[in-house]
């Protein structure tokens, strides 16, 4: 069992950056690869990054890709999503998800309970 707890998010203006984060419990987690998402308000909820659990792997949806940044510190059992240049668009709850690198994008297996992060145009 992994449980994820997301922070960092808030209010920021388009252009700004902004860095969130996911702590993760159990003694495993550099077992899981690690993934963010996002769903905005009206949305289905969408693949942001994935990083695989030693971190040598790396995923980046296109509409982020240049902007995002995903890493982890298995040693803190942290992950990170780095995000640059924001623009109104990246709005949303961003979530934090665990599981297996073959599935991350599809079919993760533990969830966060979400960080809102909010760009003002």
């Amino acid at each position: 069992q992994v449980q994820l707890v997301e922070s960092g998010g808030g209010l920021v203006q388009a252009g700004g950056s902004l860095r969130i984060s996911c702590a993760a419990s159990g003694r495993t987690f550099s077992s899981y690869a690690m993934g963010w998402f996002r769903q905005a308000p009206g949305k289905e909820r969408e693949f942001v990054a994935a990083i695989s659990g030693g971190g040598s792997s790396t995923y980046t949806a296109d509409s982020v890709k240049g902007r995002f940044t995903i890493s982890r510190d298995n040693a803190k059992n942290m992950v990170y999503l780095q995000m640059n240049s924001l623009k109104a668009d990246d709005t949303a709850v961003y979530y934090c998800a665990a599981g297996q690198w073959a599935l991350i994008r599809t079919n993760p297996n533990y969830w966060g309970q979400g960080t809102q992060v909010a760009v003002s145009s």
